[in-house]
């Protein structure tokens, strides 16, 4: 049975290895990791989907400006590759669209396949005027409205925004001189 639950802080490294699985080294280059690099998710919409006790899917939201207007970017949605065609993915979108609507949030954007995201009524209706900074193809850059008119005249660069991701602190070690090494090194 598959269970959708929030995101630990523990489940990084499995995140990270079915993300990896599912669209290996090239995830990296692609626009909407650019906005998401080096920024945290928006607070409690990472979701990941276990079956017995390992990570089979995984969906996180981020803060994004579209234009002038505060949005989120969903992605990356990603089903481990042995798990796929059962809905887990669907069941994650679903979740994830209602958690960010029960959170107040007014749309969300995505970069996707407009057959597969329009089943949960993202288009390129509300996305015509906006423009993602590496992304050619403006058919695969969609939109869902979770209040109507959230995107409204929405145009522009759709930029990163939310809160950046903390860097561990650096532990800075000094290295120690001896006392026959100080009088020498003067």
């Amino acid at each position: 049975m598959v269970t959708i639950r929030n995101e630990r802080v523990s489940d990084a490294c499995a995140r990270e290895a079915l993300l990896d699985a599912a669209y290996g080294d090239v995830r990296f280059t692609k626009p909407s990791h650019k906005l998401r690099d080096g920024r945290l998710p928006a607070a409690g919409l990472s979701l990941v989907a276990t079956e017995q006790g390992r990570i089979v899917g995984s969906v996180r939201l981020w803060h994004v400006r579209a234009g002038a207007h505060e949005a989120l970017l969903l992605g990356p949605l990603a089903v481990d590759p042995t798990c796929r065609s059962r809905g887990i993915g669907a069941t994650l979108m679903q979740r994830a669209i209602r958690l960010a609507r029960m959170r107040g949030h007014g749309a969300v954007l995505l970069v996707g396949d407009a057959c597969y995201y329009g089943r949960f009524g993202f288009s390129t209706e509300l996305t015509g005027s906006l423009s993602m900074a590496g992304q050619p193809d403006a058919a695969r850059l969609l939109a869902l409205e979770l209040k109507p008119g959230a995107l409204m005249s929405a145009r522009g660069e759709i930029e990163a925004a939310g809160l950046p991701e903390r860097e561990p602190a650096q532990k800075v070690v000094t290295p120690r001189r001896s006392r026959t090494a100080l009088s020498h090194a003067a």
